[in-house]
Parts: structure tokens; C-alpha cells; sequence
């Protein structure tokens, strides 16, 4: 490097982009100061300091309003990815250890249902006791943001291909059908015609939008001619399942995921019952992570118990 070039890092006090991060995150500098335990005055300080240190505007804070300069957003993702490399020095360093130690951590989307992920848990969990683990449930935007910035060890969610440079493999694939809770006018009906569906208002997850994994879900809802548009949306599936439960609108919901409630008498699926839209759950990984050994053995339990079966034999029909 040249001086000029290492005059940056050396002068640079590091912990100004801890707190960039945090402020970034949190969106707001009051929430920020909660967040770390300091007042905002220090925050307002340290965010002044490190725009003076890059010579860029970070964040334009006026009344009501909080923005993310471009700048600022280029920063937030290095430090993002900083903050994901620091967070993985404690795992990196048992190497060596005659016991696999180290901590997993997960990102995953809401009520990812897999017996084979469990067994594949459950086998690692008894094998290496000293390995702890953090489960965080997220929408899959933001699984695909914080695998990428090197903030997790893997991720579980809904894609629409893998996004460059990250690898996915399909962790299991799961059908989609449409439901009524007790309270909707069809639920005790001996037969329902899917004409009956017509005009039907609906619940939607966030991500069926057009190109989103969910697609074919907004496929499905067209196929019966519900209501265009919806009336709640959500992108967490028990929330979707309290609406439908709530006869807010008729929804989908994974047919193994919904098995139970149908068994209780607490969902009714309605028609069509065949041709339902296929959708596929990935394993994301950042093939730029330096996986510690716990990762790295965790990874190769999945692929010699779940990436080696079949597609058909991953594919949950019902529960």
C-alpha cells in the first residue's frame, strides 16, 4: 500500500463503524443510543467523526425524515460484512480442539418444516455437545442480505435462483394449497365446487409478487379467480395462518406445514386439490465465508444425508 493508502486504516477509529452499523440498522440515532446504552448526543458525535474521516455525507437527518446516503449504504455493507468476519473469529480460533467446538448460526424463513434438516440437527447435537446454536427467523430478502454480507452460517429460504456469488442447493420441496378457517361460509360444506372460490377475498405472503419465489402461489389464487389484489398480507406463515384462521381472506399455506390444523378441525383446504404449485426451500451458503469446523462438518452431514436422497424423497405431500 502506499502511505496515503494506509494513512485511512490506521487513523480510522473502528468502532465509529460499529456504531455507523447500528444506526443504519436501528434508523434512527434515539434508537441507535438505546440500542448500545449511550446517549445521543455520543452517537450524533461518532456519526459526525467518521463523515469527517471518509469526507463523505453518510446520512441526511432532517425532521421526520432518516436517509441512507448511496455512500453510506456502500459503507454499510463493508462494515456489515467486517462486523460478519469479526463475529466468526471466536469459531475460527477453537480449530485444533481435540472436541469440535464453535457456534452455528442460522438464518432461516418462518416455519421451515423439514424432517430431515431435524434429523440432520439431531444427529450433529448429539455428536458434538460443545457446538451451540442461534436460529433467527427472517423474510428470504433478507436471509439472501445477511448470508451475503457474511452475518450467518448458512440460510434457509425461498428463492428465485441463487444470487451471484452464493450457492443454494434445495433442501426439501413443498406443495402449496389454498385454505378457509372455521369461521369462512364453506368451511362445513360436505363438497366445494371451485367456482365457489370466485371472487373470494384473500391473505398473501409478501414475496408473490411477479419474479418472487412465491409466484406460483399468486398463480394459484388466479387459477380459483379470487379477488384481485389482497386484503392482509404478511411474510411470516403463522401470521398468515392466524388471518385465514380469522377469515380475514382465504389463503395458501404449505399442505404439510397445514396438515395438523386440518386434523384439528382448525383449517379446511379447498379446491383444487391437484396440480398445486410446487416450491422449493434452499440451503444458501457464501462460499466467500471461512467456515469454522462446526460449520463446515454441519454442511457435510447435509450433504451426505439430505443432498444425496432424491428429490422425491424430499418432497413433502402432506405431513
Amino acid at each position: 500500500m502506499r502511505p496515503y493508502e494506509m494513512r485511512f486504516p490506521w487513523n480510522l477509529d473502528w468502532n465509529l463503524l460499529r456504531t455507523f452499523m447500528v444506526v443504519v440498522e436501528q434508523k434512527s440515532i434515539t434508537k441507535a443510543a438505546d440500542f448500545l446504552g449511550l446517549k445521543q448526543p455520543t452517537i450524533s458525535s461518532a456519526l459526525k467523526r467518521l463523515e469527517d474521516t471518509t469526507g463523505h455525507k453518510l446520512i441526511v437527518r432532517k425532521p421526520n425524515q432518516f436517509k441512507v446516503t448511496r455512500v453510506g449504504e456502500i459503507l454499510y455493507y463493508e462494515c456489515s460484512t467486517i462486523f460478519g468476519s469479526v463475529s466468526q473469529l471466536p469459531s475460527l480460533l477453537n480449530k485444533g480442539e481435540e472436541e469440535l467446538r464453535g457456534h452455528i448460526n442460522i438464518v432461516m424463513a418462518s416455519h421451515v418444516v423439514s424432517p430431515h434438516f431435524d434429523a440432520v440437527l439431531y444427529k450433529f447435537s448429539e455428536r458434538h455437545k460443545r457446538v451451540t446454536f442461534s436460529i433467527t427467523i427472517d423474510d428470504s430478502m433478507e436471509i439472501v442480505s445477511r448470508v451475503g454480507q457474511n452475518r450467518a452460517s448458512f440460510g434457509i429460504c425461498l428463492l428465485n435462483g441463487a444470487p451471484d456469488p452464493m450457492k443454494a442447493k434445495v433442501l426439501y420441496r413443498e406443495f402449496f394449497g389454498l385454505y378457509c378457517g372455521p369461521k369462512h361460509r364453506l368451511f362445513n360444506r360436505d363438497s366445494i365446487d371451485i367456482t365457489e372460490l370466485e371472487g373470494e377475498e384473500s391473505v398473501s405472503f409478501q414475496t408473490e409478487m411477479e419474479g418472487g419465489p412465491l409466484e406460483p402461489v399468486a398463480h394459484l389464487r388466479a387459477r380459483v379467480k379470487a379477488a384481485l389484489g389482497w386484503r392482509g398480507v404478511s411474510s411470516n406463515v403463522p401470521e398468515i395462518r392466524r388471518m385465514i384462521v380469522a377469515n380475514i381472506g382465504i389463503g395458501a399455506l404449505p399442505v404439510h406445514v397445514a396438515d395438523r390444523d386440518v386434523k384439528l378441525g382448525n383449517l379446511r383446504q379447498l379446491p383444487p386439490y391437484d396440480d398445486l404449485p410446487a416450491v422449493d426451500v434452499y440451503l444458501l451458503t457464501n462460499p466467500k465465508r471461512r467456515l469454522s469446523e462446526a460449520e463446515a462438518e454441519l454442511l457435510h452431514m447435509c450433504e451426505q444425508s439430505i443432498f444425496e436422497l432424491p428429490i422425491e424423497e424430499r418432497t413433502y405431500h402432506t405431513a
